[in-house]
């Protein structure tokens, strides 16, 4: 046993059918607990379970264990690349599925109507109307019930008892009074005429049918259940969207020429074509070619960013632009976009702490109810009331009970935001991720990567007002650093191209670099140096050298024909973003704190103009560790921000680790959420968004629980027809799916104007 449980454990999804409330997610979580070394976590909404478990037990005996608790059980298959969503649907069942239901509420519709009509307006009550009725209602009672007495049954096999059973009693108690009444009860009269109220009343000569409860229950509850599921089919839309992102297939080049093979073929290093209107296959860099891409389907970034040669690349962006040839670096599981996928599908699979505690109601709810039902009956007949008013109160019970919206509650709610979060570029791990972002109050901040862009920069350009001019110069400089291979001069060429726009640099001759110095050449005739700063300089360019000193920047003079013409500083600089991220983090509650491995002067210069007061420099990945935990000692909730294998530590350590997607492996895997596009402004929108989702899950919860807190004792004391009870009840879990349903199209809101000011001036 010890050994046992010692070993690494397995994880292991299953699809589960036949699931339709709580009841039955606590049923089917409790069979597999029942095996040694199992913990499960059952998901409604997607009909998932995702199961861990020694490797000793295998997938079937698992999928044993579920059919043992009633259930249908199976090990999904993912659909093959080539084939379209719908033929995958039709494959698993789900576009039979829906097909049959609404055949299915389609003909109950046909049947149930005229019955209900019927039986609502007595001016419409003819000679024998109470037979037809009859005739209409038997099907709806035996065939469109069907499903629900099937699944009663099989919980009465497994001695369990789940909504389908109250609704299966419900049904055949009111069709079987109803019969009675008709047959025995001298409602079969032909002249009888049966007036309609929304309250149950006691029989006046001859007994009442009840052929409205008896189609109105199927049929509210077909309904209801039909809406839910393609309401909770759209709280997975985004996750869907994610899948179909994916190439079917790719154009791979090689010495062999250009041919198509399936995406399933492809092989890291292989270099592949995408041209302008196409999907990235897969992940890869950028061999050949330049164009702009939008990445907005799957970082969640609005504007198009553009790529060259090494310019890295994800797959299922667009190429806005011209060809590229792009070498694969990833295929498969591996890509960004497949980890995209499963962390949001393993962030569907989990739970909050208020939807266990419904759970765990709901597991002994509907025995509760079947006991308060025959509680009643006997109540209202040894009182000695009618023997049809007592019926119908107990049909009422059961009917209206509904521990349906008590299972909903969470796992809408969390689909829905955790697909739009994937769309804002935001990846959480579980619920327990968003209930952890909804709590913290500090978030401790890498810098280099994180506030900053990770690389070096041009920050700034002074030119001597005296001399050529700006753009001039930089044209000059970035000319003669064509032939360093030094960050500094990679920089100031990168920054000169971009400035120049289409116009490109012009060739730089007789090039020379002194190791400690510069660099030296002659552009357009022109001696160009570009120096480490030594000597006088005019009064500007001295200002200049005293500004990059102050902000921790490394400054290079440019002289050309021996004349100091301008000063250009280079560094790590503030991501533009950064400025809006840090003040909404403020207005939101949360306290920042910067810890750096860095020095103290760029750290010092980074927090000044971010506006963060506490600062820790020179921090090895232990300090970060030991840094949070004397937070967390002095009472804070707090969440790291990093995307360095340095930022491990203190990821793992945090109540909350967040990582940039553009940072290593090793951060993001550490790390309870992931922002995916790179940009910390998206930290604020994800914990409003956590925010927002709590809130929604807290009011699907209040409404379930009030809901039957307020209905079954109205059902048990005899003000509520069963008919009545069915649509409430329905109409209960179509409201809580509704509701989450919302969160699909929660909007950011725009960056505050304080923010927008401090970006603007800190930019500059």
């Amino acid at each position: 046993m010890g050994t046992e449980s010692m070993a690494p454990l397995v994880v292991t999804d299953l699809t589960v059918g036949g699931m339709t409330c709580a009841a039955c997610v606590r049923r089917v979580e409790k069979k597999l607990a029942k095996l040694d070394g199992v913990t499960a976590t059952v998901n409604l909404a997607t009909g998932r379970a995702r199961v861990s478990h020694p490797a000793s037990i295998l997938p079937d005996d698992l999928v044993t264990a579920v059919e043992q608790a009633g259930y249908e059980a199976a090990l999904p298959e993912p659909p093959a690349p080539e084939r379209h969503d719908e033929a995958a649907d039709d494959e698993d069942g789900t576009g039979a599925a829906t097909r049959q239901d609404r055949e299915r509420l389609v003909v109950t519709a046909l049947l149930a109507v005229p019955v209900l009509v019927l039986s609502m307006v007595p001016a419409l009550q003819f000679r024998n109307w109470q037979w037809l009725c009859f005739m209409l209602a038997a099907p709806v009672a035996v065939w469109s019930a069907w499903p629900f007495h099937t699944r009663a049954l099989r919980g009465l096999r497994h001695s369990t008892a789940t909504m389908d059973t109250l609704v299966s009693l419900g049904v055949a108690a009111s069709f079987a009074w109803s019969a009675y009444a008709l047959f025995l009860g001298g409602a079969g009269d032909p002249g009888m005429r049966m007036p309609f109220s929304l309250l149950p009343s006691a029989s006046d000569g001859a007994a009442h049918v009840y052929l409205e409860a008896a189609v109105g229950v199927p049929l509210f509850v077909l309904t209801g259940r039909f809406l839910e599921a393609r309401a909770r089919r759209g709280t997975g839309a985004a996750l869907r969207s994610l899948a179909q992102l994916a190439a079917k297939e790719v154009s791979v080049r090689d010495e062999h020429g250009e041919r198509s093979v399936p995406i399933g073929q492809l092989r890291v290093g292989q270099v592949f074509v995408v041209r302008p209107g196409e999907r990235v296959a897969t992940d890869g860099r950028v061999a050949e070619g330049s164009s702009a891409v939008d990445l907005s389907l799957v970082t969640g970034e609005s504007e198009p960013v553009e790529v060259g040669p090494g310019s890295a690349l994800v797959g299922g962006a667009v190429n806005a632009g011209g060809l590229l040839l792009v070498r694969a670096t990833a295929v498969g599981a591996d890509t960004q976009l497949a980890r995209i996928t499963r962390l949001v599908t393993e962030a569907q699979a989990g739970k909050a702490r208020a939807q266990r505690l419904a759970d765990a109601v709901a597991g002994v709810f509907v025995p509760v109810v079947l006991t308060v039902a025959v509680t009643v009956l006997g109540f209202w007949l040894g009182a000695g009331a009618d023997p049809q008013a007592a019926i119908t109160a107990c049909v009422a019970v059961l009917v209206v009970a509904c521990p349906c919206a008590l299972g909903l509650a969470t796992p809408t709610a969390l689909m829905a935001a955790t697909g739009r979060g994937a769309q804002l570029g935001v990846l959480v791990s579980g619920p327990q991720t968003l209930e952890a972002l909804q709590h913290v109050d500090t978030v401790v901040l890498d810098k280099t990567g994180t506030l900053t862009s990770g690389h070096m920069t041009v920050a700034r350009v002074t030119a001597d007002p005296g001399g050529l001019g700006q753009e001039a110069v930089l044209r000059l400089a970035g000319a003669v650093e064509q032939g360093s291979e030094h960050p500094l001069g990679r920089a100031v060429t990168a920054y000169a191209r971009r400035s120049a726009a289409e116009e490109p640099l012009p060739p730089v001759r007789d090039f020379a670099a002194t190791p400690g110095r510069g660099v030296r050449g002659r552009v357009d005739g022109r001696t160009v140096e570009v120096l480490v700063p030594d000597g006088e300089l005019p009064t500007a360019l001295a200002d200049a050298l005293a500004a990059a000193e102050t902000a921790a920047h490394t400054p290079v003079l440019v002289c050309v024909d021996g004349v100091a013409e301008a000063v250009i500083e280079v560094g790590d600089v503030v991501r533009p973003g950064s400025y809006r991220a840090v003040d909404r983090l403020r207005r939101l509650g949360i306290r920042p704190v910067l810890a750096t491995g860095d020095r103290e002067a760029p750290a010092r210069a980074v927090a000044d103009a971010l506006g963060i007061d506490e600062v820790h420099a020179r921090c090895t990945p232990e300090d970060k560790a030991a840094l949070v935990r004397r937070l967390q000692d002095e009472g804070g909730r707090i969440a790291v921000v990093g995307d360095g294998v340095n930022d491990a530590a203190a990821l793992a350590v945090a109540d909350l680790g967040i990582a940039m997607g553009s940072g290593t492996d090793v951060a993001i895997g550490a790390a309870d959420l992931t922002l995916v596009r790179g940009d910390i402004e998206a930290l604020g929108d994800a914990v409003r968004l956590a925010r927002r989702t709590l809130g929604t899950i807290r009011a699907n919860l209040a409404w379930a629980f009030t809901y039957n807190v307020v209905t079954v004792p109205l059902a048990m004391v005899g003000l509520l027809n069963p008919m009545v009870a069915a649509a409430a009840m329905s109409a209960s879990s179509v409201l809580v799916v509704g509701n989450s349903l919302r969160l699909r199209a929660w909007q950011p809101s725009p960056a505050p104007a304080r923010g927008r000011r401090q970006g603007r001036a800190g930019h500059r």
